[in-house]
């Protein structure tokens, strides 16, 4: 099969023939519809993720943001056929341990080695092997393309069930986005989905019109303006929840302190090498106002129904989060804009292009 290879750390990605993999006993074999280009997959390509474990050695083949065909199953599955359409969502489980049982196997303890394009060849391919298949899996109905879906198993899932599980943002409330990304732009049209007066916060002027697009009341360029100002003054003292979905000091920080009291911040975006894993917050302030804080690390696959239901019913617009549709062959010109941060919203590796 053809597949876009990791042949050597922070070089040009190669499109090259690979053996095909073999189906798990507990599993299946993906053929890949389309693939989203994850700020993640950035991480790994570069080694910026080596100070928390995670790096991969080349050769390698990343990508763990998919949706697609199941062409052939284990000998232990049975829930799945050839033939069927799936979305496999980046952080699975095995099904057994406290949280899997328990129905949170998105933050199984093997969850890390069971990634696809994370702990082992990815989905930047044409086929692509997933494991417990039975407990991971979710259903992609038809009216939904491969296109469309892709981001739901990384940065839609994790956005939705930050806002709708994690925070339960109800109607009127006032929410802010700081990072206006593929996962910041994916919270704002779910934000406003559910009824929130949405602020968007960013750099880029792109990145805002696009927010603006998708359902933002108000947006604040942070290189013009100091936004915690703006967004007190906007909601006459601060937000009810507030996003991080870049997870740099300064947006984690302002995420916090753009909050009114007894608000909720919602962590979505990972920290990179700078930061390892940790960022100065006002404590005193989160103690005085009784803030409250949630991370959100992607979704189970049985809170799948939800979410595909509202983007049946056009109440969610995913296609309208993908900006860009590539080939293989495009892989390394995406990650080289993501270095400077140049991507706007979701960029798909669309197989059928």
């Amino acid at each position: 099969m053809r597949a876009a290879v990791v042949e050597a750390l922070n070089q040009p990605l190669v499109v090259r023939d690979i053996p095909d993999p073999s189906c798990p006993p507990d599993g299946a074999i993906v053929r890949v519809g389309a693939n989203g280009i994850c700020r993640t997959d950035w991480h790994l390509w570069t080694n910026d993720w080596s100070w928390r474990g995670l790096a991969i050695q080349p050769p390698f083949v990343l990508g763990h943001e998919f949706s697609g065909v199941i062409e052939e199953v284990g000998r232990e599955v049975t829930g799945w056929q050839k033939g069927d359409r799936a979305i496999f969502p980046m952080n699975p489980g095995e099904g057994t341990c406290e949280w899997c049982r328990g129905g949170n196997q998105h933050v199984c303890d093997s969850g890390a080695r069971l990634v696809p394009g994370v702990s082992y060849w990815g989905a930047f391919a044409e086929y692509v092997a997933v494991r417990h298949a039975d407990v991971n899996l979710v259903r992609l109905p038809d009216s939904l393309s491969f296109v469309e879906s892709a981001g739901m198993a990384c940065r839609y899932m994790a956005a939705f069930h930050g806002i709708v599980d994690q925070a339960e943002v109800r109607a009127g409330e006032w929410v802010v986005v700081h990072g206006c990304g593929g996962m910041g732009l994916s919270a704002v049209q779910i934000a406003a989905a559910v009824g929130a007066r949405v602020i968007a916060v960013d750099v880029s002027q792109t990145a805002l019109a696009v927010a603006r697009e998708l359902g933002a009341e108000h947006v604040i360029d942070a290189k013009a303006a100091d936004p915690v100002e703006g967004i007190k003054s906007l909601t006459r003292g601060g937000a009810q929840v507030s996003i991080d979905a870049l997870g740099i000091a300064d947006t984690c920080r302002n995420s916090v302190l753009s909050l009114r009291k007894l608000g909720r911040h919602v962590q979505l975006g990972h920290t990179t090498r700078k930061e390892a894993g940790y960022v100065p917050l006002p404590i005193d302030i989160i103690l005085l106002n009784e803030l409250r804080l949630f991370g959100a690390f992607g979704m189970q696959g049985q809170r799948f129904g939800n979410m595909l239901a509202m983007c049946e019913a056009g109440t969610l617009q995913p296609s309208k989060v993908v900006r860009q549709r590539v080939s293989l062959d495009e892989v390394t010109e995406v990650f080289e804009a993501m270095g400077n941060y140049d991507t706007t919203g979701l960029v798909v590796i669309d197989r059928f292009r």
